[in-house]
């Protein structure tokens, strides 16, 4: 059966339904969502687009849910039912959050590559569960074509756990087969970042995308993470006379609300204001051309660093702290939940005073 998104004129509005079509014979379902046929302003066309967006995402999953019942998710023998199918449709239901959508969507790539794409819940015992822990651990590649890292495991090895633990919860599964099988440990996570002199040599070195430069500096000095910077709108830009410049947004990972002042010089970076709805960056986009540009400017700087976009956080968290800014404000200043997700860049702080002290030998 397939399902496919569909527009009627309706009452001066546009109105969107899916279309169900099985051997010759079809079925209508209405959505109750709108699209305004002759959009004139922009927020008009914005909305036009969320709603369009909505509804494929509604037929995304209804066609995984067809696709579940014809595996048998849609009577009683739930144990015959396609898990990879089930998998997917937890991961679309996780569509809303970009970095833990992207985390099951990985998962979900090794779990095909490793399973039968035909698998069944009855198949999916302890002994299956173990052998995905193994194929993470020794098999799979990342998309640097090497093994994946400690933390990859972990995160994939957990979704799955997840994963198992909402079957029994749907009461798909009567036990869960990963009992008794040990989750991978966490890995230190590593702090790639700038020294002042670096990002100053990456300051007067040319970039191919401007833009992208602009945008990788003001991370450097205020600490926003790529998906808020993405995002981040004329008027979230503001002042008063008591705080001087500062960031007033809701932060795309932990959805707080926050107010960030900002320096004059990173306010030099974002060029002439323009329409309160109006992006500070247009066009800013994340792919791997964009992270090859951003690291073929490194490389013109003298960086031989690993650069990613996300390493100008860790820069400014890092430039805080070796400046002498107490580590709770830098908590505060980077929206840090717990004080402990910050430390991290205090003990690289540690590390980089032992690693210098370590530099001066003389022979006694």
């Amino acid at each position: 059966m397939k399902v496919t998104l569909r527009k009627r004129n309706q009452g001066g509005k546009t109105s969107l339904y899916l279309d169900y079509y099985h051997k010759g014979k079809r079925k209508t379902e209405y959505l109750k969502l709108y699209l305004d046929p002759n959009p004139k302003s922009k927020d008009e066309r914005e909305l036009n687009k969320k709603t369009l967006q909505l509804a494929e995402t509604i037929r995304a999953q209804r066609q995984i849910e067809i696709q579940n019942g014809i595996y048998g998710f849609r009577d009683n023998e739930k144990m015959k039912g396609s898990f990879l199918a089930y998998i997917e449709l937890l991961s679309e239901k996780r569509s809303g959050s970009s970095g833990n959508y992207g985390n099951w969507k990985s998962m979900l790539k090794h779990l095909k590559a490793f399973a039968n794409p035909k698998v069944t819940f009855a198949e999916v015992d302890k002994k299956f569960v173990q052998d995905f822990k193994e194929y993470l651990d020794n098999e799979a590649i990342a998309h640097s074509n090497q093994g994946l890292s400690q933390n990859s495991k972990y995160s994939y090895f957990n979704k799955l756990r997840a994963a198992l633990k909402q079957a029994i919860k749907d009461g798909i599964l009567p036990t869960n087969p990963a009992e008794g099988v040990d989750a991978f440990k966490q890995g230190e996570p590593e702090r790639e970042f700038l020294t002042l002199e670096e990002l100053q040599a990456a300051v007067e070195a040319e970039c191919d995308m401007p833009q992208l430069k602009s945008a990788f500096i003001f991370s450097c000095l205020t600490g926003l993470r790529w998906s808020d910077i993405q995002k981040l709108l004329w008027s979230e830009v503001q002042h008063s006379n008591d705080l001087g410049h500062y960031i007033r947004f809701r932060q795309q990972k932990t959805k707080g609300a926050e107010t960030l002042p900002i320096s004059e010089q990173a306010v030099s970076l974002l060029g002439e204001r323009k329409e309160p709805t109006d992006r500070v960056f247009k066009g800013l986009e994340y792919s791997s051309w964009h992270n090859l540009k951003l690291q073929q400017w490194m490389m013109r700087a003298g960086i031989t660093k690993t650069i990613s976009f996300h390493c100008a956080r860790h820069t400014y968290a890092t430039l805080q702290l070796t400046a002498g800014t107490d580590i709770y404000t830098v908590s505060k200043l980077l929206g840090h939940r717990e004080l402990k997700t910050t430390q991290i860049y205090a003990k690289i702080i540690d590390d980089k005073k032992k690693e210098a002290a370590n530099k001066i030998q003389i022979k006694l």
